[in-house]
Order: C-alpha cells, then sequence, then structure tokens
C-alpha cells in the first residue's frame, strides 16, 4: 500500500464524520427554515434581551419591554432571554393553555440559580411526581378543616400582634410590617417558633439576608448578596436541622412535625422543603398586603364599603359575646375578597412564570420548538384592555357578582363602565395570580386568609396615609423602594 492510499485511509473516519456533521446540520437548518416561529428579535450574543426585559418599572403596568415587543410583534413573540432562546406569552389562551399542559407538553424550567439557592428539592424546581408528592404533603397540612380552625386563629393573633405595635403619628414602613407579620405567622406555622423570642429573631436576620441573594444576580464571588444568601441558607438549614433532631417522640402541631410524621422523605428532602415553603409564604404574602395598603389609601370609597362590611361582621360578634373570628365571619367578607382579587391582578406579585417546551408545539399557526424556554406572562393578561376595562385603575367593584354591572355614581378612576361584556369582565380562566393546572399554589387559600383578616382590623382600627410619595415596582419582584412610608391614626369604631 502507497503512502498516499495510506494517508486516505487515515483520514477516511474524519472525513466521513465531517460529511455525517455537515448533513445533520444542514437537515437542522432546513428544518428551523419550516418552523413558523412567532415573530420577534434574539438581541445580544448569549445576553439576548434579558437586561431590557428585568429593567424596573411600574408594578401596575407591564413595562416599556413588553408594550414596544407586543406592539412590534404581537402577543405572542420570541426572544432570548435568560441565555435560552424563548417564547413570550402575553395571550390569554396561550398562557392557559401551557399551564394547563404541565407535564404533558410543557414543564417547569427555572434558571440554575434559583435550583442553586432555593435547592434541588425545593417545590418551585422540583418537576413530574417528586413536584406532585411535596405539593400533595402541603396540601394536606393546609387542608380545609386546618384553615378553618387552627390556622384562622393563628393569622388573627399575628396580626394583632403587628398591629399592637403600630404608634400614632409615627412614620413606619408599611412594607416591612406586613414582612414581620407573614414571616411571624410562617415561622409559627411551619416551626412553632414564637415571634420576639431569640431564635425567631435570628432567623429572622439570616432569612433577610438570604432573600437579598435570592433576588440578586447569580454571582458567586466574594462579597457579593449571593455568596452571602448561599452562607446564610447554610445556617437556616442548619437551625431547621436541630429543630428536627430536637424532636424526638414529641409531637408538634406544625408543618416540620406533620411531614417528619406522614411522610418518607430524606433529611435533605425536609429542609429543601420547609426552606421553600418559608420563602413561598412569606414572600408573595407580605408583598399582597402591602400592595392593598398601598391601592386602598388612594381609593377611600373602597375603604367606607370595607369599614361597613367589617363594622357588621364587628358588632355581630359583640352581639354573640365572641371575640375571636371564626370561618362564618370570614364566608361574610364578599367585598373583601373584591379588593383582594383586584389588589392581585393589578399589582402582579407573580409577574411570569418559567417553562420550557417537552415536545414541538403548534399553537395559533405558530411553532414552539422541543427545548425552548416558554414564559407565560400572567401580568400582560391581567392589564389587557380586552380582558378587564380600565386595567390600570383599582376597581374592586369589577369583581362583584363576577361580571355584574358596577355600580351607578363611581368615580371613573375606580370604576369599569357601567355597561357590561364578557370582552371585559374580569374570567376565572384568565385571572391567574396563583399559577394554574398541576402547579397552581398550595398556599392560596391561606394567602387569601391571610389578607382577608389583616384587612378586617386594619379598617375597624386605623386611618392611613402616606408620608412621602412612593409605588410598586417590578424588579422584576415586586418591592417598594421606599418601603411605603406610612402615618396611622386609630379609631375606635364600636
Amino acid at each position: 500500500m502507497s503512502d498516499s492510499e495510506l494517508i486516505i485511509l487515515c483520514l477516511l473516519p474524519s472525513i466521513l464524520a465531517l460529511l455525517l456533521v455537515s448533513i445533520l446540520i444542514q437537515r437542522k437548518h432546513q428544518t428551523r427554515f419550516k418552523l413558523n416561529l412567532p415573530p420577534g428579535h434574539a438581541g445580544w450574543p448569549f445576553l439576548g434581551e434579558t437586561i431590557a426585559y428585568l429593567k424596573p418599572y411600574s408594578a401596575t403596568s407591564i413595562g416599556a419591554f413588553m408594550d414596544q415587543h407586543i406592539s412590534r410583534f404581537g402577543k405572542i413573540y420570541r426572544s432570548n432571554l435568560f441565555g435560552e432562546p424563548t417564547i413570550v406569552s402575553a395571550d390569554a389562551e396561550l398562557n392557559r393553555f401551557i399551564l394547563q399542559n404541565e407535564g404533558r407538553l410543557f414543564e417547569c424550567s427555572y434558571p440554575r440559580s434559583i435550583g442553586g439557592i432555593l435547592g434541588k428539592w425545593s417545590m418551585l424546581v422540583l418537576v413530574g411526581d417528586m413536584h406532585r408528592d411535596m405539593r400533595i404533603i402541603s396540601l394536606n397540612f393546609l387542608s380545609h378543616a386546618r384553615l378553618r380552625t387552627v390556622l384562622l386563629r393563628e393569622v388573627e393573633q399575628s396580626t394583632l400582634l403587628v398591629l399592637s405595635s403600630w404608634k400614632e403619628n409615627c412614620t413606619f414602613s408599611a412594607q416591612d410590617e406586613a414582612k414581620k407579620f407573614t414571616f411571624n405567622l410562617m415561622a409559627k406555622h411551619i416551626m412553632s417558633l414564637d415571634p420576639g423570642e431569640a431564635e425567631t429573631e435570628q432567623l429572622k436576620k439570616e432569612y433577610v439576608t438570604f432573600m437579598k441573594g435570592v433576588v440578586s444576580p447569580p454571582l458567586n464571588f466574594p462579597g457579593t448578596a449571593y455568596r452571602r444568601a448561599l452562607r446564610s441558607r447554610s445556617t437556616i438549614l442548619k437551625f431547621i436541622e436541630r429543630k428536627m433532631e430536637g424532636r424526638g417522640a414529641r409531637e408538634d402541631d406544625d408543618l416540620l412535625g406533620w411531614v417528619l410524621k406522614h411522610s418518607n422523605l430524606s433529611t435533605e428532602q425536609i429542609l429543601d422543603l420547609i426552606l421553600s415553603l418559608l420563602f413561598a409564604g412569606h414572600e408573595t404574602s407580605s408583598v399582597a398586603i402591602a400592595l392593598a395598603i398601598f391601592f386602598l389609601q388612594a381609593c377611600p370609597r373602597a375603604i367606607d364599603q370595607l369599614r361597613e362590611e367589617h363594622l357588621e361582621i364587628a358588632r355581630g360578634k359583640k352581639k354573640a359575646g365572641e371575640t375571636e373570628l371564626n370561618w362564618e365571619d370570614y364566608k361574610k367578607m364578599e367585598f373583601t375578597q373584591c379588593v383582594i382579587s383586584e389588589t392581585l391582578r393589578l399589582g402582579n406579585v407573580v409577574r411570569f412564570l418559567h417553562r420550557k417546551a417537552l415536545r414541538d408545539v403548534r399553537y395559533k399557526g405558530y411553532d414552539i420548538p422541543c427545548g425552548w424556554k416558554v414564559l407565560p406572562v400572567i401580568a400582560a393578561v391581567h392589564l389587557d384592555p380586552l380582558l378587564f376595562d380600565h386595567p390600570h385603575h383599582f376597581n374592586p367593584w369589577r369583581w362583584q357578582n363576577k361580571c355584574a354591572s358596577n355600580p351607578q355614581g363611581q368615580s371613573s378612576q375606580y370604576s369599569s363602565s357601567s355597561t357590561s361584556s364578557s370582552s371585559t369582565c374580569p374570567s376565572a380562566n384568565y385571572f391567574m395570580p396563583f399559577g394554574g393546572g398541576p402547579r397552581l399554589c398550595a398556599g392560596s387559600e391561606l394567602a387569601k386568609l391571610e389578607m382577608a383578616v389583616f384587612i378586617h382590623h386594619l379598617v375597624l382600627n386605623f386611618s392611613w396615609e402616606l408620608t412621602e410619595p412612593d409605588e410598586a415596582f417590578a424588579f422584576p419582584f415586586v418591592d417598594f423602594p421606599k418601603g411605603l412610608p406610612i402615618r396611622v391614626q386609630h379609631h375606635n369604631l364600636l
């Protein structure tokens, strides 16, 4: 065999491999060419449009980025976000379709940095059977019977503890007070920790550091908020583990005790579950309560109607010689539920969700390729003028009798048009403040209970006003830059 023949023989596998790769790339390009992707723009290499997408904006809007992209490309468009090719949906029907097909066509897919700080067993990042099992544990502990008895009592006690510390003519952060309320409640509910105790305050301090890292860029370098949060996460997990070891045969009526008794989860799984529920139960509820305080101070008519509703409940309690709220009282808070729904719709505590396509999906003529990230933007639907009349106005009356016309004589700022139509009335199909489908928030009913009880005692005992201008911004997490500074006046209406 000549040298030239030997060289050709040696190079043949490489040549064949190059030809195969070339054919595969060509086929891939041909396939992609055939796809009818939504219109859009990829942005910069790797970064894509992530920086512009995450730029802070008013929480009662969808932000300039979404506005511009919807105007240019429509409610379904493509982009490159969080380092991945992405389909963004501001379309109500597609969002519902995505959430209802969890586990079949789509799957939860949060950035790795979220799993790195919340834990690989966190309910937020788990998928499939493991998420289902964790969710069942949460739902069993948050049963209707437990809400009616134990949790209602704990919520009211935590509310009264926080409100009792409010002093007249003193300026304080309503956002911090809402966080204090929800942290105390969750610490008690999850691990039987009493508010004000040294160990509770130490846990709260570590949790604040942890939260700053959750909402910061995932830069794991010395001195960064993310690095400090990882250290606090380790401290919190050690705290929880000590609580687990200290239980022994003792049975506590809290989530930790329930999980230890009724599940076969490993220690690591329990630790991540407890931390993720502390995170979920504290952050979303505290923001929602702060938003309610903010929206209500600008809507005296709503406060008047709330006081009327809660005075009637309070007078009934006084006449019956009772002091604590019960489930029948809660069911009477009908206008309060309207206020809660409107607060969640306009404030959008959860603005968008992270999903990915498990297979190629075609929807409304567009192709969503397998493996692409999909972002259903809940806020865009809640603020859609085709679904909600005057969507940027705080109007709790829109929720009365679901699609009933608004009362005559309401000011234009706070009321919808008196003409009711299917295109403008809120629809349960499109109102998704707690997500939807198999991943519907397990704590949604507890969150609404917390808001209702807090509002009950707030309107009966206080008037309040902002001491300086502030508003909620999306970072994309919702936050008041100045902490929502308020000043209160006590009053006794009974």
